[in-house]
């Protein structure tokens, strides 16, 4: 399937959160009709497998221009397409320069050009020195910003202070845009002398504390600015929710992948392929994000896919205090949700609500895409449910093969990736040329 015109078929279509058999047709690119219980003889046939929306990753770091030796464009985009994601969100840090003014934005946008195999919409950056740079970066396209309340791993993207987020919020509380927030505030508890080979010490370093802290300054700014949508990236405590509920209308929220499939009673310690910020928690959260997502309280699943290099991430050292930060795992998401899907009751439609619908609410895109819907993009991702294999980091399309999920077996295998109408992806590491295309402004 090359052409953007045409049909497919299954038994197993995820239409209005249920697969149901229908033939769906699309032209130019865009989903033209639909036709429930309809098998159309022309239509490529996917009996037996689930056609789900394409999915949308909006918190990937794909390290272009600058830091091309962690990943890129091509190599990033590419694993994403071998998962079933149509459409990714590049982070505005983790490369030089950040994405936190115009000229830098551009910069950008010309390093990838030519090297997407999906869709791509960017974030911007919010530091202290650039509020008068937020509208034009709007202008220009970015879908929202992201801010750090903790400084993060990148020294050219500096933390900012709450003075510095009122700042921001009054530049941006009159556009449509959306506040992404890393949320933990160092409060001076998060101090350890322990082992750091042990993943306990870690943990100290990191408490929930931090992250329930951040969200509850975030919440008292929220009234203050109500027309402006908020969102939390990568939750990984349950502790914060409760405040998290009652905003539930102005902030949305986000879990990762990791959250949900680790947790830190299994984390041996030397492991540092584990080590995220915020760090993976007990089985107790894990169970609580779980609820939370079936709950509606969090509203979509992401993978925070951010690579380094070997020598960044010191597997042979061991050591949780001084190792990089950052899960790599772009396109992993679908595999890893469906095999823990069972141990928390959870569907196949439900996933693709938390991995397309809720991101493309947050981005903005969602009259584009997230949903098999008449005139949204012909994005699809082609499941087999019941496929069971063990994931293999050296068959990855990743430039770095360092994850903390190879080797894991794991049920349910992408087989064909389609965006907008062309096959992109087909198991085997079969890629068309580059389709992507840039997304640039809310829709």
């Amino acid at each position: 399937m090359t052409e953007s015109t045409g049909s497919i078929y299954s038994d197993k279509v995820c239409i209005e959160s249920k697969l149901q058999p229908a033939t769906v047709y699309y032209k130019n690119g865009k989903i033209d009709e639909i036709k429930l219980d309809y098998k159309d003889p022309n239509a490529v046939d996917y009996t037996g497998l689930s056609i789900l929306p394409g999915l949308i990753d909006t918190h990937v770091h794909l390290n272009e221009p600058g830091r091309t030796e962690w990943e890129g464009f091509e190599t990033g985009t590419k694993a994403a397409a071998s998962g079933g994601v149509t459409t990714v969100i590049d982070m505005p840090l983790n490369a030089i320069p950040p994405t936190t003014t115009v000229p830098n934005f551009e910069l950008k946008l010309k390093a990838a050009e030519n090297q997407c195999w999906v869709d791509v919409g960017f974030w911007g950056g919010v530091i202290p020195s650039n509020a008068a740079e937020l509208k034009p970066l709007i202008k220009r396209g970015v879908l929202g910003f992201k801010c750090f309340l903790m400084q993060g791993l990148d020294p050219d993207f500096p933390m900012v202070t709450l003075p510095d987020v009122e700042k921001a919020m009054q530049e941006l509380e009159t556009e449509n845009t959306i506040l992404l927030f890393h949320a933990e505030l160092e409060s001076g508890e998060g101090c350890s002398h322990g082992d750091p080979e042990k993943y306990s010490t870690f943990l100290s370093l990191r408490p929930d504390k931090f992250e329930v802290d951040a969200i509850n300054a975030i919440a008292e700014l929220a009234p203050k600015h109500p027309n402006l949508k908020l969102h939390i990236v990568h939750l990984g405590t349950s502790e914060a929710l409760p405040t998290l509920r009652k905003f539930r209308n102005q902030i949305s929220v986000e879990t990762c992948f990791h959250y949900l499939a680790f947790d830190a009673e299994s984390i041996p310690d030397g492991a540092v392929l584990y080590k995220v910020v915020p760090p993976i928690r007990s089985k107790q959260t894990q169970n609580a994000l779980w609820q939370a997502l079936k709950d509606g309280e969090i509203q979509s699943v992401v993978s925070d896919h951010s690579p380094c290099t070997a020598n960044l991430k010191e597997v042979e050292q061991r050591n949780f205090v001084t190792s990089w930060a950052g899960i790599t795992s772009v396109g992993l998401g679908l595999t890893v949700l469906w095999t823990k899907a069972h141990e928390h009751s959870v569907t196949l439609p439900e996933i693709a609500k938390w991995c397309s619908a809720g991101p493309a609410e947050e981005a903005g895109i969602s009259k584009l895409k997230g949903s098999i819907t008449v005139g949204k993009d012909a994005d699809f991702c082609i499941f087999n449910e019941n496929e069971e294999w063990t994931f293999d980091a050296s068959k990855m399309d990743y430039k770095n093969k360092l994850t903390v999920y190879n080797g894991m077996p794991v049920k349910g295998k992408v087989v064909e990736t389609i965006l907008r109408g062309k096959s992109i992806y087909k198991f085997g590491n079969t890629f068309s040329a580059p389709e992507g295309n840039f997304i640039l402004g809310r829709k």
